[in-house]
C-alpha cells in the first residue's frame, strides 16, 4: 500500500461522500512535496452546552487528518450561531443570544481537546471577519449568489412552496458559512451530511474569490443508543463526552451489535476485520473502555469496567437461590469450608470436582475468585458462582 492509499483510506474511513476524491488526491501530494500541512475546517455552531458521540464522528475525522500532520480549524460559529442553521428544519429558528453563544462556545472549547491535538489545532471565531464586515462587503458577499440557486435546498423549497416565512437572514446563513472558508483559505472542509448544501458553497464562493476551492467531506449523522434514530440530547439516546465514565461505560454497553461496528468505524481507527473477529460482548466491553479512556483517562476505564461487572453480576445473582447453611456449620473454627458450602449449596454434587474448579480459578466468592481449595467462608451472606452460570446466595 502507498503512502497516499494510506491516508486515503484514513481520511475516507466512515464517510458519505468526498467532493471531489481527486482533488483530494493531488492536495495530498502537494502537501507532501511543499512540506504544507492542508487547513482542514470544520464548522460548529454553539447551539447547545455540550458535545456528544455525534458531534465525536466530525472530530475524529479531523483527528486522522492530524495524525497525518495536517491542521485543523475548530470553527465555532458565533456568528452563524445567533442566527440559527436552517438546514433541515421547517420554519424560523430562534437566535441564540449574545450571552447563550458566548456560554455554549467557552464549553466547546474545554470540550474538544479530549480529541483533538492542540498543537495541530487552531480554535477560530467567525464573528473575528463576520463581525467586522462592512455594509458594503456585506452586500458584496450576497452578490455572490443568486436566490434560484439558494432555492435549490430541499428545505428552502419546501419551505416557500408551503407558503411558510424564510427570512433573508437565513438566505444568508449558508453565504456566511461559505465566506468562513473563503476567509480561512480553506483546502478541506468537514461536515455532516446533512449540511452539503452549506459546505459546497464554500466551493463555489472560493472559486468567485479567486481561490482554489476546497474539497467537501460529509460524514453520516451517528445513530443514538437507540439504534434508529440520529444521536440527539433532546431524544435521550445520546452519550456526553462529560457524561460520569460509569454512564458512558453503560451507555456504550446497551447499544446493540450492528452499532456498535459503526460506532468503532466512525469514533475509533481500530480495524474492523479484527472486531469482528472477537466476541461482540468482549469487543463492545472493548468500545465502552476506550470512550471512556479517551473522555476520562486510563484509570477511570478501568475502574468503570470493573463497576459495570459488579453491576452485572449482581443483576445474575437477583434471581439466583437462596441457601440458608446456618444450621451446617463446621465444627471447630468459625464459618464453613468453601469446597462444603458449594457442595452443600447443590452447585456440584462432587468434592473433587469443585476442589479442581477452584485450583483452576474457575470459582468466585463474592465477584473474587478463589484459587485456594481449603478456603473457608466467614459467617453471613456470600454470592458464589462456579464455572459461568452456577450461581447461588448462601447464608452461614
Amino acid at each position: 500500500m502507498t503512502d497516499l492509499q494510506r491516508q486515503l483510506d484514513l481520511i475516507t474511513r466512515g464517510t458519505v461522500e468526498v467532493i471531489q476524491l481527486h482533488e483530494l488526491e493531488e492536495r495530498l501530494r502537494a502537501s507532501a512535496s511543499s512540506g504544507r500541512p492542508l487547513r482542514v475546517k470544520a464548522g460548529f455552531d454553539p447551539t447547545a452546552p455540550d458535545l456528544h458521540l455525534g458531534h465525536v464522528v466530525l472530530l475524529q475525522k479531523m483527528r486522522s487528518f492530524q495524525d497525518l500532520g495536517h491542521q485543523v480549524i475548530f470553527l465555532i460559529g458565533d456568528f452563524t450561531g445567533m442566527i440559527g442553521d436552517p438546514s433541515g428544519v421547517s420554519e424560523t429558528r430562534k437566535p441564540l443570544t449574545r450571552e447563550q453563544v458566548a456560554a455554549n462556545a467557552e464549553t466547546y472549547r474545554r470540550q474538544v481537546f479530549k480529541v483533538l491535538d492542540p498543537a495541530r489545532t487552531e480554535i477560530r471565531f467567525n464573528s473575528e471577519w463576520l463581525g467586522a464586515m462592512s455594509t458594503l462587503e456585506f452586500a458584496e458577499l450576497g452578490a455572490k449568489q443568486t436566490v434560484a440557486r439558494v432555492l435549490e435546498r430541499d428545505d428552502f423549497r419546501k419551505r416557500f412552496a408551503e407558503g411558510k416565512d424564510i427570512s433573508v437572514l437565513e438566505f444568508y446563513y449558508p453565504l456566511m458559512q461559505g465566506y468562513d472558508s473563503v476567509h480561512l483559505k480553506a483546502d478541506v472542509e468537514l461536515g455532516g451530511a446533512d449540511q452539503k448544501f452549506n459546505l459546497l458553497m464554500g466551493r463555489t464562493l472560493q472559486r468567485r474569490y479567486g481561490q482554489e476551492s476546497q474539497v467537501v467531506i460529509t460524514v453520516p449523522l451517528l445513530e443514538g443508543t437507540d439504534g434508529v434514530r440520529k444521536m440527539s440530547k433532546s431524544l435521550g439516546n445520546y452519550i456526553g463526552i462529560e457524561e460520569p465514565p460509569d454512564d458512558v461505560f453503560g451507555k456504550t454497553m446497551s447499544i446493540n451489535d450492528e452499532i456498535m461496528l459503526r460506532y468503532y468505524e466512525l469514533l475509533t481507527d481500530r480495524p474492523l476485520d479484527a472486531v469482528r473477529a472477537q466476541h461482540p460482548m468482549e469487543a463492545k466491553l472493548a468500545l465502552a473502555g476506550l470512550l471512556v479512556d479517551r473522555f476520562h483517562g486510563h484509570d477511570a476505564a478501568q475502574e468503570a469496567r470493573r463497576g459495570f461487572e459488579r453491576r452485572v453480576r449482581q443483576r445474575e445473582f437477583a434471581d439466583a437461590p437462596v441457601v440458608d447453611l446456618s444450621h451446617d456449620r463446621d465444627e471447630g473454627e468459625g464459618g464453613m469450608s468453601l469446597v462444603d458450602a458449594i457442595h452443600r449449596a447443590g452447585l456440584s454434587p462432587s468434592k473433587s470436582e469443585i476442589r479442581r474448579l477452584i485450583q483452576q480459578g474457575a470459582v468466585d466468592v463474592d465477584d473474587a475468585p478463589v484459587t485456594d481449595a481449603l478456603a473457608r467462608l466467614s459467617t453471613g451472606a456470600h454470592r458464589i458462582r462456579v464455572g459461568k452460570r452456577r450461581l447461588a446466595r448462601v447464608i452461614i
